[in-house]
């Protein structure tokens, strides 16, 4: 049986694999956290491609209860899984959807999204990112 945890490093070793980086490259990455207004943040790992003027980033997320993630963009593609809790995720020009344990969803570049209403519990999220490289991971809109 594959416990969330090892989704977790299946996961990451499937995205590395993919993007042709090993993981001794990107596990040796991972910074210390940061919270800010009830979300920690940190970066699992943090690497160049997968093309030229890009960087992968993974990061855990945690939103404490009763905290909502303003309206933002990122300069690139996010990719989420839902490790526990439940989000609802308003995405411009999709319908809004909540997602629960289990559930993963991509949000494409430059389009703006929130957290949604407050959660009832707490939520903790894997996120990859692929974005250009030197730009602001997130940007208010």
């Amino acid at each position: 049986m594959l416990t969330r945890r090892g989704f977790t490093g299946v996961a990451g070793c499937a995205i590395c694999s993919l993007a042709g980086f090993s993981a001794t490259e990107v596990s040796a990455q991972a910074q210390a956290p940061t919270t800010a207004n009830g979300v920690t943040r940190q970066i699992l790992s943090r690497t160049d491609g997968p093309a030229a003027g890009y960087e992968t980033i993974i990061m855990d997320v945690k939103i404490d209860k009763g905290i909502t993630v303003p309206r933002h963009t990122h300069p690139g593609i996010e990719s989420t899984y839902v490790m526990e809790g439940s989000i609802e995720v308003p995405v411009q020009g999709q319908e809004t959807k909540v997602h629960k344990a289990g559930d993963a969803f991509q949000i494409p570049p430059e389009t703006p999204h929130a957290g949604g209403k407050a959660a009832d519990e707490k939520v903790h999220l894997m996120i990859n990112y692929i974005v250009q490289k030197g730009k602001p991971l997130a940007t208010p809109v």
